[in-house]
């Protein structure tokens, strides 16, 4: 163990950690479950993408502008719209517009006030806290962005004689549609949730982990993971409240009229 507390990974340390993914493999091979070529192709990408993240951290670290690293937050902000868009099979009408305006606000919005008013970070862009915070919040509400996107699409579909007749006893549209948006705001918050409820009992959740495994006194990762926890469940709330609110007017024309046709699928 070094100085610092930690013990360092060898290439040799790495690949015997590797050896488990093939164990999963093989296992996998031996059960006819035909995830074989899955496992191994998204371990070795694992590997890449983690890699390639690894020196482009490295690169804005050394650079420490804002410029960089909001160009980087942006990106993560895209592949966050496109691996939303991938797990819905329906999306409402201007889906792209809603969801990633949703993440921009909902996710940016709570890692700033996080950040600047809270922590007080200065430079309020220091990339060694602001990249990494950002990508637990990006990552998580990403869970909730979908769940209220593809449940929204669902209720909206199932209830739609429901809510045609509401609109034709004079509902206007936000009411009619309420159920639907509720239930689908429940689903979403469920995950985070169970992650609070289940956090410290059943797992230790990985930024404490890896804090404590740094050398960080275990009291200060525990304050650390609270906070975190928070940001993240405010986020979520937040990204999925702008998604419902803006999703469920996307359904209607300006008549307080359900639009013509389906959800498109994905």
């Amino acid at each position: 163990m070094s100085s610092a507390g930690i013990i360092q990974l060898s290439l040799g340390d790495l690949a015997g950690a590797f050896g488990l993914i093939l164990l999963a493999a093989a296992l996998a091979r031996l059960q006819g479950a035909g995830q074989g070529r899955d496992l191994l192709w998204s371990a070795l990408r694992m590997v890449a993408q983690l890699l390639a993240v690894g020196y482009l951290l490295h690169f804005v670290f050394a650079l420490d502008r804002p410029l960089p690293v909001l160009l980087l937050l942006l990106l993560m902000t895209g592949f966050a719209v496109q691996t939303v868009t991938a797990r819905v099979r329906r999306r409402m009408p201007r889906f792209y517009r809603i969801v990633g305006g949703a993440i921009l606000v909902g996710c940016g919005g709570t890692t700033m006030v996080f950040c600047t008013l809270i922590i007080g970070l200065t430079p309020w862009y220091d990339p060694r806290y602001l990249i990494p915070l950002a990508g637990m919040v990006i990552g998580n509400s990403m869970t909730g962005a979908s769940l209220a996107a593809e449940r929204l699409a669902g209720e909206m579909a199932e209830r739609r004689q429901e809510i045609e007749t509401a609109l034709c006893l004079g509902a206007p549209a936000r009411l009619a549609a309420r159920e639907g948006v509720r239930n689908a705001f429940r689903a979403a918050l469920i995950p985070s949730i169970n992650a609070m409820a289940a956090m410290g009992i059943v797992f230790l959740p990985g930024m404490m982990t890896g804090q404590i495994l740094s050398g960080t006194e275990p009291i200060v990762a525990v304050r650390y993971q609270i906070a975190i926890m928070c940001v993240i469940t405010g986020s979520v709330a937040v990204t999925t409240f702008l998604i419902l609110l803006f999703g469920a007017r996307s359904y209607f024309v300006n008549e307080h009229q359900l639009r013509e046709g389906e959800p498109t699928e994905g």
